[in-house]
């Protein structure tokens, strides 16, 4: 399930937030995962809200993406939902996916590992929504 190394921006407040959900649901995830998010989390430069560039995904944020070899989907980059599937048009970020989005900018591609070994990539064509961009800084 490893998220290929990337720059990556976070707001304080997905960082601390993020940080917090982690400790949590720490012993539900496998451990491959729950380490790859707190290396994203540790080693992620951490910004303002009010500084973020508005072609960061942040937490909520509203993303096209392009998969290798497949049409383009739009989709929330969500918080994980307890005890049901996660809605439908979301991403939790709690997935190989969710965590490679996680701070990628417009124009890149991101890569991670799926459950089975399998390779991943796609390419980030626009954040359709930021919360942070829309002025909701506590989203």
């Amino acid at each position: 399930m490893e998220v290929l190394t990337q720059e990556r921006v976070l707001t304080k407040l997905d960082h601390a937030r993020l940080t917090s959900l982690l400790a949590r649901s720490r012993a539900g995830l496998p451990p491959k995962l729950a380490a790859l998010a707190e290396e994203i989390l540790d080693f992620a430069d951490v910004v303002e809200a009010t500084e973020i560039a508005a072609d960061v995904v942040t937490m909520r944020s509203r993303v096209r993406v392009a998969r290798t070899g497949e049409a383009p989907v739009e989709f929330t980059l969500s918080y994980p939902v307890e005890g049901s599937p996660p809605p439908e048009g979301t991403v939790s970020v709690l997935t190989p996916m969710g965590l490679s989005l996680l701070g990628a900018r417009t124009g890149q591609t991101v890569s991670w590992t799926g459950p089975t070994g399998e390779p991943h990539t796609a390419q980030v064509l626009e954040v359709v929504y930021q919360p942070e961009a829309a002025g909701d800084y506590g989203a």
